[in-house]
């Protein structure tokens, strides 16, 4: 575990300069569509050991004097409050989120483009709310029977309609809180009024995944179409650039199914397209710059096991279809990939079987695995970090490193004067007793120096969590899977 397959600094020389190539090749303005998170990018920074999770937002910063971010949402998402499933948090809210986190990072964020604008109650609340922030916001407007009707489209009934987007550098990153959000619209529409003010600005598309120079069936590659098996999206050999060059890559099915329209409207837009191919469009370096495929090829199969079992769990939670979990299941079947292969899921379920109780599993960095189990005060994922911590300070396992005298009249506060149901202490509670106890005990200060040890572990649970250990074990860098079960019977069970 912890082998590098990918080279994140090659990434980073090698994806500014293409992306300043393709600047140039567009005589100095360039819309660039960003796909996925241009930062927290644990996708890939999983099935790529190597790149970093922030290495988009590094690559802006590289290019920060020559960049300008423009966030695209949709007006509609707004009023039906859709949430990002990874955060728990409205696509409203991620885009405040997004923007002080870009500014904090020293990127310049230009403005918010509200699309799909109907005068939607709750968009003109956030337009509001932005403007008394002095975000400049924009309205981009539905236009019937988009992309498909060309004609319409590319007219002042159309695009033209479109609020112009006031920009002022050469690199245009148009992003956004989640899919559905509008970018490529957005592109599209400033390509079309860009022109119309005698400025030829080019357009590109930045999705790291699919990988379009590795074959279709790398499991890089497939680890993508398990990620996004709820959006159905399918990998292909991209048909146009196999036409125009007689070279296979590989795209994704709603790229290659769009581009024949996108490709009309280049031509209206432009004359002619710059594009043969939807391969064409990406600027995505990163299959250049693996290193060791081995390793990307066993931590992407690892990823399609990890993203099996959310599916499970989601379809439990109400939040995925058997579609879905049946999509990654026959995924993993065709492709020789089962979850044996994954040592803490097997090794939690015989915690569980042995004790009776609600278990956890992690294996370690260096192959060791640690299992938990719940008890009256401690929940499962707790036993188990608090154990991995002794193991890595060679604290006898014995050594009790919190006495009950110091964790019961936590869970006694927590259900006496907070009201909680359930007195087992979640894991960032542990963790606090932990370094309070740490100031006076010498074996729980040594415990806490070895959390930084835990990052890139793997790990199981025999029922589903709460979100407040499941961000937790997140932001220690542990992978986590769930058996698709509750740990009870009641109906309600966020705490």
């Amino acid at each position: 575990m912890n082998a590098i397959g990918f080279d994140n600094d090659k990434y980073l020389s090698m994806q500014s300069q293409h992306i300043a190539d393709r600047i140039r090749q567009f005589g100095g303005k360039l819309y660039m569509e960003f796909g996925g998170k241009l930062f927290d990018d644990y996708h890939a920074s999983r099935v790529l050991p190597g790149f970093q999770p922030d290495s988009k937002l590094q690559l802006l910063l590289k290019m920060k004097d020559q960049a300008e971010i423009v966030i695209a949402i949709n007006s509609q998402a707004i009023e039906d409050a859709k949430i990002r499933g990874d955060l728990g948090i409205t696509y409203d809210q991620e885009v405040m989120r997004l923007i002080d986190a870009f500014r904090d990072a020293g990127l310049y964020v230009g403005s918010v483009c509200l699309t799909q604008w109907n005068n939607q109650k709750g968009a003109k609340a956030f337009e509001k709310l932005l403007e008394k922030q002095g975000i400049k916001t924009y309205r981009h407007y539905t236009i019937p029977n988009y992309p498909y009707d060309v004609d319409k489209v590319i007219s002042d009934e159309g695009l033209g309609k479109n609020e112009y987007i006031e920009t002022t550098r050469s690199l245009i990153v148009i992003t956004a809180p989640g899919p559905g959000s509008g970018k490529m619209a957005t592109c599209i529409s400033q390509l079309y009024h860009e022109n119309k003010r005698g400025i030829k600005a080019g357009y590109a598309k930045f999705e790291t995944f699919p990988i379009w120079n590795l074959p279709l069936l790398h499991p890089v590659n497939l680890a993508y179409e398990a990620a996004t098996a709820d959006l159905n999206d399918v990998n292909m050999i991209d048909p146009y650039h196999l036409a125009a060059y007689g070279v296979s890559t590989v795209n994704y099915n709603r790229d290659i199914e769009i581009f024949p329209v996108l490709n009309k409207m280049f031509e209206k837009i432009y004359g002619s397209s710059p594009y043969k191919s939807p391969t064409d469009m990406g600027v995505n370096m990163a299959g250049n710059c693996i290193i060791d495929d081995e390793v990307c090829q066993e931590a992407s199969k690892q990823e399609i096991i990890r993203r099996y079992f959310k599916a499970l769990s989601d379809r439990v939670l109400g939040h995925a279809s058997d579609e879905t979990v049946n999509k990654i299941d026959n995924l993993m079947k065709n492709h020789g990939i089962s979850v044996s292969d994954r040592k803490c899921v097997q090794a939690c379920r015989d915690k569980a079987a042995k004790t009776g109780a609600a278990a956890a599993a992690i294996e370690l960095n260096d192959g060791t695995i640690i299992t938990g189990k719940s008890s009256t005060l401690l929940r499962p994922t707790s036993a188990m970090i608090l154990n991995a911590l002794k193991y890595f300070a060679g604290i006898n396992d014995k050594v009790t490193l919190l006495p009950k005298g110091i964790i019961e009249p936590v869970c006694e506060l927590k259900t006496r004067d907070l009201h909680a149901h359930n007195p087992r202490l979640h894991l960032d509670e542990i963790l606090l007793a932990l370094s309070i106890s740490a100031v006076t005990n010498p074996l729980a200060e040594l415990a806490m120096a070895q959390l930084p040890k835990l990052r890139g572990s793997e790990c199981h649970s025999s029922v589903i969590l709460s979100q407040m250990d499941n961000g937790t074990l997140r932001k220690l860098g542990i992978n986590l899977t769930c058996e698709p079960v509750y740990e009870t019977k009641k109906l309600y069970h966020s705490k």
